[in-house]
């Protein structure tokens, strides 16, 4: 300390001798308007979030009014109360509750500051304890500290919203558009996120927007596509554009985990869980719903993860992924939670319950909606020993009227799948014997656009074959299902319509012994990739259901994942990163021929980008299916050019590959020339280079590399 003050004389001392003035008020100092030397930020954005954020530094103080006025004496009783109330909610500081007195009256104000340990444990305090009945005439009202200041701003008089004139913004569909009708795709590999066009026809992607860092976790595509949202520790943003992709909206929420897009793209949510101040208690979570658009915050929802943790593990800390699950189409009107013996469904307009209260059912276990209709399926399991069968029921919202109800008798287990379209709902329903040693599987299938929603039983040929996968054919009336215990499974396909009978439930076929344990239906029907993902290695099958035969078998060594394009054209199988080896994807026509591949290292997501429904009528859609070759000759003609343009670039490219191979032997043989002297002087002057006019001899040098002489001792 004492060399640093003595460093500051001498500094000063050179000043006074120099005349130069060292009382300089630094705030004064400004860089000239626009101005920054060459030495520009990056994160000036990220900057002036920051600062928005923790302008004032008391997100961890709240402010509690209404509380009773007392004098000096009963001061700390009260003092107590409250800080038992606090206490429960989160760690209240050391010195971290203020009750102000007035100095004349020596008795209480009415309120008090708490300071806690974090913003989140303050938030809390305020959502749990704001409107607190103490006793009748000490209501608690409830502030953040930060609050104060921002209603401190309000201008006492009203002014009128400055209105700013109308600028079209970009058309975030422009892709939709493009001549060849290709489809997008992201990828994640190592630190980049690259947006790409599948090149099918030239086999081969076309670079959108590559970024580096684009993300702190994953990405993901909105349910239209419109959107593609990246997710940081900040919270969550959009990006799209016409031509690029640009940011769109940020969606402010620390330590965000996980999102969820509305089907309609109105609203995101946004998931964090947040370690507690005492380990003993339950991890806190914050669920956010945002205004896509605008970014505003329609509702949140706060509690411990125990609150949230009902209906199953598949999220993060023991959370079922998404918690809120939307109904009603993609109006985005409904949004609904499973609680415990209960189910609390939510409308957008005014984000609170259906008629201010939660449905109830009692030991519901799960529901699923409609993808279409704002209709609930919801499984309670069996009570009472089996005195009380299992059910499942539909129920139509809002008016929370059964519409059809089902009981099960003996039932172990139930899931709900429904149709893409809402025309019907499979429920697989596992079964005792009458042992109870063991279960068989069987399915109920309803017809919910028939008239009294009528119910279908089917079991298969085995009973009791175990159930590996179901899935429905998008826009359909099949589903697949693959059944059995050994270790090439069957494949049975099933349609809810018969030759003579359009409500009967008939079986198709079935494929005996396939290395499969996943169905990939095409997004337009018809076609179905048989997938042994896993312990099979990624064996595939390429299935023609029209047919009912299979097109091509291939596979893709330790394929994780695999994925249709949204028209139905071509087909993803990628190899992500649980592998350390053949990181990459494959891009595989509807048919299953491979149409090229790409390895890339330290590879983790590939997702196609999603496209918006058609607005095209069914009618419209079969017209145009019954003259396809009319509108094929257009498509035929382009396939033609390409097909010439790929036949001159490879001639091309064999062109410049034999010019390639002509110059090199070309300097081969100008360097051969120049080093004959060379040659013949290695030779003793022998010109010819030609092997044949040589004899090989065979000569044997020996050379003595070491003597050495050693006494060896005999003995008879």
């Amino acid at each position: 300390m004492a060399t640093e003050v003595l460093l500051m004389n001498e500094i000063e001392a050179t000043a006074a001798r120099m005349g130069i003035d060292m009382n300089i008020d630094f705030s004064s100092i400004q860089l000239p308007p626009g101005e920054d030397f060459g030495i520009v930020s990056d994160d000036e954005d990220v900057y002036h979030d920051d600062q928005l954020e923790f302008d004032s530094g008391f997100g961890n103080v709240i402010v509690v009014d209404n509380l009773p006025v007392v004098p000096r004496e009963k001061f700390e009783k009260l003092e107590g109360v409250i800080r038992k109330i606090y206490s429960q909610i989160g760690v209240i500081k050391e010195d971290g509750l203020w009750m102000p007195v007035d100095p004349d009256t020596q008795k209480t104000l009415g309120y008090c500051f708490i300071e806690y340990n974090t913003p989140q444990e303050a938030e809390l305090a305020k959502e749990k304890t704001n409107g607190y009945k103490l006793d009748r005439a000490h209501i608690f009202a409830v502030n953040m500290f930060d609050d104060f200041d921002k209603y401190m701003r309000v201008p006492d008089e009203w002014a009128p919203p400055e209105i700013k004139p109308y600028t079209p913004g970009e058309n975030l569909q422009k892709w939709l558009t493009d001549e060849k009708a290709r489809d997008q795709f992201v990828i994640r590999a190592g630190t980049d996120t690259e947006v790409l066009w599948n090149d099918a026809r030239q086999s081969k992607t076309e670079l959108v927007y590559k970024r580096a860092y684009w993300t702190e976790s994953f990405v993901q595509w909105s349910p239209l596509g419109t959107y593609l949202a990246t997710v940081h520790r900040q919270g969550a943003a959009v990006w799209g554009g016409a031509n690029t992709f640009n940011r769109l909206m940020r969606y402010a929420h620390p330590q965000v985990k996980l999102i969820d897009f509305s089907p309609g793209e109105k609203f995101l949510v946004t998931y964090s869980s947040h370690e507690p101040s005492n380990p003993r208690d339950a991890n806190r979570v914050v669920i956010t719903i945002f205004d896509v658009r605008t970014g505003k915050v329609m509702r949140d929802f706060k509690g411990s993860a125990d609150e949230f943790a009902i209906g199953g593990a598949g999220g993060v800390a023991g959370v079922s992924w998404p918690i809120f699950r939307w109904g009603g189409g993609k109006e985005d009107k409904y949004f609904a939670k499973l609680g415990k013996n209960m189910i609390s469904v939510y409308e957008t307009e005014t984000f609170s319950l259906i008629d201010k209260k939660s449905l109830k059912v009692e030991n519901v276990l799960d529901f699923s909606w409609s993808p279409t209709d704002p209709i609930l399926a919801l499984f309670v399991p069996e009570l009472g020993g089996g005195n009380q069968p299992a059910r499942v029921s539909l129920v139509q919202i809002p008016s929370k009227e059964e519409l059809r109800q089902k009981n099960l008798f003996s039932v172990s287990d139930c899931k709900m799948y429904w149709q893409s379209n809402g025309e019907y709902l499979a429920v697989k329903a596992d079964r005792y014997t009458k042992t109870k040693k063991s279960t068989y599987t069987g399915f109920e299938l309803f017809r919910i656009k028939e008239r009294d929603i009528p119910i279908e039983v089917l079991e298969l040929d085995n009973k009791n074959d175990k159930i590996i996968a179901f899935a429905w054919e998008p826009k359909g009336h099949r589903f697949a299902v693959i059944h059995g215990d050994n270790p090439r499974p069957d494949i049975s396909f099933y349609s809810m319509r018969s030759t003579h009978n359009l409500g009967r439930v008939t079986k198709l076929t079935t494929l005996k012994g396939k290395q499969a344990n996943a169905l990939f239906w095409s997004p337009a029907g018809r076609f179905i990739v048989l997938a042994g993902l896993k312990g099979f290695n990624g064996q595939l099958e390429f299935f023609n259901v029209d047919e009912l035969e299979t097109m091509a078998t291939a596979e893709h060594f330790m394929a994780t994942d695999i994925e249709w394009d949204p028209t139905g054209r071509y087909v993803a199988t990628s190899v992500t990163s649980v592998h350390e080896m053949e990181n990459g994807f494959n891009i595989w026509s509807f048919n299953g021929k491979l149409l090229y591949r790409i390895l890339k290292d330290h590879f983790y997501q590939f997702l196609w980008r999603p496209r918006p429904p058609s607005f095209l009528t069914p009618e419209k859609e079969e017209e145009i299916a019954r003259n396809l070759k009319k509108y094929s000759k257009k498509y035929e003609a382009e396939d033609q050019d390409v097909s010439m343009l790929l036949s001159e670039q490879d001639r091309e490219k064999r062109r410049m590959l034999k010019e390639e191979w002509d110059k090199w032997v070309s300097e081969w043989r100008r360097a051969h020339e120049e080093e004959k002297l060379e040659r013949q002087k290695l030779r003793d002057g022998e010109a010819s280079d030609e092997e044949e006019e040589y004899e090989a001899k065979e000569v044997e040098v020996e050379e003595v590399l070491d003597v050495s002489e050693e006494v060896v001792s005999f003995e008879e």
